[in-house]
This record gives structure tokens, C-alpha cells and sequence, in this order.
């Protein structure tokens, strides 16, 4: 027996569509209404495009350093094992359960909660984490311009010890009994690194002066992304075709050069010689998720956005499991380009390959420039290495973008068209004042404050409401059968069991243990002050804090008893459907005052007619 939702769902179709297409032969004239409501919101330009995009939304900075750091500290190929049973239990299932979900609907991350309007907070959420981390993402992206500036070059900057930034602690040599036990060797890379390019300060109380080359790198920044998003999603589609495909290639040609290196095997059995010790430890299972989590973008509304602009009847199933699947193989592939090259330099420096890596963005800025030093012809491989980080990142800043813009456009759409560019700009424009915060002399700081707090426990929270709104408050039967209007069959019971069952209780296991094991942030010896971590906390829950912000918005909007009250607020909206058959009715409906509201018999038994607006 079909549920009330079924049959709102069936009859909101029906009432959608205006009554001259509601015949057999007005199928060719529904087709053409939804073709223009496509143009007039933005489409793919093609398959392709959607499908690169996404690649280059998940395959992001954090396939590179992140995936590699991961590994070897929690077990070497060990870690494949958590990594594996997450992907397949959480990272799939909730990957498509994303992507069907803006599809279908095909509106941005505020707008679609029409399906659950008293979850819409989770919406909201997604919008602040992505913005929160749009701030410092392109702060890398301009550390990286810097760096590939700073390439162009007969030798690379940080490759003596002979300038002006460099102390008496900076030392080449590989033979550490000629030094002072007492003294701590400091690579020219890392001096280069905190001196040159940071002008690190003591602390975050220290803010010091905007360096004003990495302003100009992140004012260059900026420009870019804007310029390849101002006309919309077709010309960031086009962008995509290099910046998607570019770090492919310069990983297949820096595996071809770090396998020969000399050393090379010593990284490699690093990486891969399992420590199956180590699945004992609740750390590395939490790791493991986290990085999946990190990884496909969930609940960051990037994979939402994207999937809006699809056609309705694109395959989500088949879309969903090749990108979540290329994403785990392209984080093992540049593992393996990542400690060959370590292999070498370990060898090089007669150092262990632990010794020669650092956590987050050491490992790309210090460990790396460090690497290529020990390449022969280091410059051009220089130039090509910061310039595959700087396509990498700018594909996943792009999504993150378009998820703020396309959220506030849907929102609100009056200023969507001829005005969508100007927020855009407007946009851009805070963020990149916002931004400067990072670029001081504390910005090090400041970035790594953010990166700690507003995408981690939140981004966990905003997944789990997500996962429980479809599955159990819409109602996962239903959406199943959402999903089987695009792509033309249900979901397998894979999928059903997970959205069901299996994904909230892994991502309920997430958050709890991720409060369990929470450390307050710190940047290698440095402990932030209390008043950091309160700020810190304050972005975290910015975004947590529009969940039940809106709950109690939705309930005290409705009429009636408490629970009819709740009741009405987990209810879809009356405009809830394919977002471009409703639109197409709209504007049918403006030639016709008759067809603006059409009657719709009791379904639930409370004795009037239920009126569905088309617009």
C-alpha cells in the first residue's frame, strides 16, 4: 500500500504539469519546458563535464598529502583494510545518496529541503562549513602560486643555506655525527618555509604584519576562481577539462621518475608493509572514516550542487560508484608516487623515511620542495609539481564556491540571472578580505585553527542529520523510489540496507568517538590560548547550530497541537518535486489564473481538499 507521502509525490507530478501537456501527445512540450527552465538555471554542457568536475572535486589536496601521512602512520597497508570497509559501509552509499538527492530535486543545498522542511537547517549548515573552509582553502592555493613563482628560476630558493632567512641551525648535511647532538638539524626547506614564506610569528597573539607577496599570490587566486565561475556552471565545466586532467598526468610522470630513483624501494615498502597490530587501535579506524569523510566531500553540498545541474534521468548509481571508486584509487596511486620519492630522500639524507615527513601542509611545503631539490633539472620539476597542487585545489575550491553561490541564488531566486554574477563578486570579494587573517605573520595560525574546527566535527553532525533526514524522516522507501524515476530501476538492497541501517550508525559511531578522542588544537609545540579555542568552537558549531535553529523555526511556523505541529514540519513542501517540472508548470500558469492552484483530494483523511500551488 503506497504511503501519503507516495501519493503526494505522485499527485504534486500530475499537479505540476500543465493540463496542455497532460496528455499522450504532450510529451514533446513537457520535454521543451524543462529544456528551458535548464537554461535559465544552468546545465552541464555535457556529461563529461559533470563527470570531471566531480573528479576534481574529490580529488583534492587531500589525495596527496593526507591519504599518504594517514597510512603510514596507522599501519602502512594495514590501513587499507578501515579505509576499504568505510568506503564501501559509508563513503558509497552516502556519496549517492547525495548526489540522487540534488538531482532529483535540482536545486542547491537551502532550496531542496522542500523535501524535509524541518531539516532545512542542515542546508544552511552546509553553506557556512563551505564557505568557513573556502577562506583558508585558496589561502593554500596562493601558498602554492608562491612556491610556483618562486620556481622559475636556475636554482630553487630553498636549496642552500646561504640567504638572508636562513640561521646558523640550517645545515645539508646528511651526517649527523658532524653536528652538535644539542643542536636540532632545520632543513633550508623548512627555514625557507616558516621564514620566507610565513614570517612565522610566535603564536597567534602575535599577528604581525600582512606579508604582502602571499596577499598579491591570494588576490591572484581569487581573480582566477572568479573568472572561471562568473558565467556560470558551463564555464567552469569547460575549466575542468585541464584542471581535472593535468594532475594525472604529472602523477603518472612523477611515479615513472620516483620508482627509478635510487631509494625508491625503501619508501615504498614503508607505505605498503602492513602493521596489522595496529587495526587494535581505535585510532586508526577513526582515521580511516575520517578520511573517506574528507575525501568524496560528503555533506560539504558540493556533490548536491553539482548533481542539480544534471539532467533528471542521469545515472546516479553508476556515476556515484566509478568517482568514489577512482577517488580510492587515486589517493593509493599518489601514495605510491609520494614515498618513492621519500624513499630517495631518505636515502639521500641517510634519515628514515618517518624522519623526512610532516603532517598536513609540512608534508606539501616543506617535505616536497625538499624532494625535488634531489631531482636532477629541479626547477622544471619544480614548476610542474606546484602547478599540479594548484590545478588539484583549485577544482575543489570551485565546487565549494558554487555551493555558497548557488545556495543563496536558489534561495532567494529574484537575484539569480543578470545578478548571480554580481554575488559572485561580492562573494569573492569578503572572502578574500577575510582571508588576509591568514596571510599575517600569524596567519599559519589562523589557518590551522580553522582547518581544525570548522570542518571536522561539524561536517560529521551535518552528515548524520542528513542521513537521517532522507532515510528515516522522508523516508528512504520513498526515495528509492525517487531515485528509480531517474535512473529507471531501485537501488539494490546494498544501498537500501546502508541508508537504512548501516551509514547512521557508522556515522553516529564518528561523532561520539570523535568527542571521545577530542584534543584541543595545536600547531606542533605550540598549545593555543583559550580564547583561540573558543573562537575555534564557534565556528565549529556556526553551522551545527542551524539544525535545530530551524527545527524550532519550522514548528513554530506551523498551526495546530505540538505534535501536529512536528508532523506538518517533517512533511514535504507542496512545491517539493523535480524542481524543473514544477518550474515549467509556473510558467504555464502565468497565461492561465485557473491553473494556479488545482485541488487534490483528501489523502489523510482530514475532510477538505488540499490546494498545491504550481509556482
Amino acid at each position: 500500500m503506497e504511503s501519503n507521502g507516495d501519493i503526494r509525490d505522485m499527485k504534486m507530478r500530475e499537479a505540476s504539469i500543465p493540463l496542455s501537456v497532460q496528455d499522450t501527445d504532450g510529451e514533446e512540450e513537457e520535454e521543451e519546458f524543462r529544456d528551458e527552465m535548464a537554461k535559465n538555471r544552468g546545465q552541464w554542457g555535457a556529461k563529461l563535464d559533470f563527470m570531471l568536475s566531480m573528479l576534481g572535486y574529490c580529488v583534492g589536496l587531500g589525495n596527496v598529502w593526507r591519504f599518504p601521512y594517514l597510512c603510514y602512520r596507522n599501519g602502512g597497508g594495514a590501513f587499507l583494510i578501515p579505509y576499504l570497509l568505510f568506503l564501501t559501509f559509508a563513503g558509497i552509499p552516502l556519496f549517492m545518496m547525495e548526489m540522487s538527492f540534488g538531482q532529483y530535486g535540482s536545486l542547491g543545498p537551502l532550496t531542496i529541503w522542500r523535501a524535509c522542511p524541518i531539516f532545512k537547517g542542515i542546508g544552511y549548515g552546509m553553506v557556512v562549513v563551505s564557505g568557513l573552509v573556502c577562506i583558508y582553502y585558496n589561502v593554500i592555493i596562493a601558498w602554492t602560486l608562491h612556491f610556483l613563482f618562486s620556481s622559475f628560476t636556475s636554482a630553487l630558493p630553498w636549496a642552500s643555506c646561504d640567504n638572508a632567512w636562513n640561521t646558523e641551525n640550517c645545515t645539508l648535511a646528511a651526517n649527523h655525527s658532524a653536528l652538535d647532538e644539542n643542536v636540532t638539524r632545520i632543513s633550508p626547506t623548512q627555514e625557507y618555509w616558516n621564514n620566507r614564506v610565513l614570517g612565522i610569528s610566535s603564536g597567534i597573539e602575535e599577528t604581525g604584519t600582512i606579508q604582502w607577496e602571499l596577499a598579491l599570490c591570494l588576490l591572484g587566486a581569487w581573480v582566477v576562481v572568479f573568472f572561471c565561475l562568473f558565467k556560470g556552471i558551463k564555464s567552469s565545466g569547460k575549466v575542468v577539462y585541464f584542471t581535472a586532467t593535468f594532475p594525472y598526468m604529472m602523477l603518472i610522470v612523477l611515479f615513472l621518475r620516483g620508482v627509478t630513483l635510487e631509494g625508491a624501494g625503501k619508501g615504498l615498502v614503508y607505505y605498503l608493509t602492513p602493521d596489522f597490530s595496529r587495526l587494535a587501535d581505535s585510532q586508526v579506524w577513526y582515521d580511516a572514516a575520517s578520511q573517506i569523510f574528507y575525501s568524496l566531500g560528503i555533506a560539504f553540498g558540493g556533490t548536491q550542487v553539482m548533481a542539480s545541474y544534471n539532467k533528471f534521468n542521469n545515472n546516479t548509481h553508476r556515476d556515484s560508484v566509478f568517482i568514489a571508486l577512482s577517488n580510492c584509487c587515486t589517493s593509493v596511486f599518489a601514495g605510491v608516487v609520494v614515498f618513492s620519492i621519500l624513499g630517495h630522500m631518505a636515502h639521500k639524507l641517510d634519515m628514515d623515511v618517518k624522519d623526512v615527513v610532516a603532517n598536513g601542509p609540512g608534508l606539501v611545503f616543506v617535505a616536497y620542495p625538499e624532494a625535488l631539490t634531489l631531482l636532477p633539472v629541479a626547477p622544471l620539476w619544480s614548476v610542474l609539481f606546484f602547478f599540479m597542487i594548484f590545478t588539484v585545489g583549485l577544482d575543489t575550491q570551485f565546487v565549494m564556491l558554487e555551493t555558497c553561490i548557488t545556495g543563496i541564488c536558489d534561495e532567494f531566486p529574484h537575484i539569480m540571472g543578470k545578478y548571480k554574477t554580481w554575488v559572485l563578486l561580492v562573494v569573492s570579494v569578503v572572502m578574500y578580505f577575510l582571508g588576509l587573517t591568514c596571510v599575517t605573520n600569524a596567519g599559519m595560525y589562523w589557518l590551522n585553527l580553522m582547518d581544525w574546527y570548522s570542518a571536522g566535527f561539524s561536517l560529521m553532525v551535518l552528515a548524520f542529520f542528513m542521513c537521517v533526514a532522507i532515510s528515516w524522516v522522508y523516508g528512504f522507501q520513498r526515495f528509492c523510489k525517487n531515485v528509480q524515476e531517474m535512473i529507471g530501476y531501485q537501488p539494490n538492497y546494498y544501498f537500501k540496507i546502508c541508508w537504512a541501517v548501516i551509514s547512521p550508525m557508522v556515522l553516529l559511531f564518528i561523532v561520539v568517538f570523535s568527542m571521545v578522542v577530542h584534543v584541543p588544537a595545536y600547531y606542533g609545540p605550540y598549545q593555543y590560548p583559550n580564547w583561540a579555542i573558543c573562537i575555534g568552537w564557534f565556528m565549529a558549531m556556526l553551522s551545527i547550530v542551524m539544525v535545530p535553529l530551524f527545527v524550532v523555526l519550522a514548528i513554530l511556523k506551523a498551526k495546530g497541537s505540538f505534535m501536529e505541529r512536528l508532523r506538518y514540519a517533517c512533511e514535504s513542501s507542496d512545491d517539493w518535486g523535480p524542481a524543473l517540472v514544477n518550474a515549467s508548470s509556473a510558467t504555464s500558469s502565468q497565461s492561465d489564473e485557473a491553473e494556479k492552484k488545482i485541488p487534490l483530494e483528501d489523502t489523510e483523511g482530514k475532510g477538505s481538499s488540499t490546494y498545491i500551488s504550481t509556482i
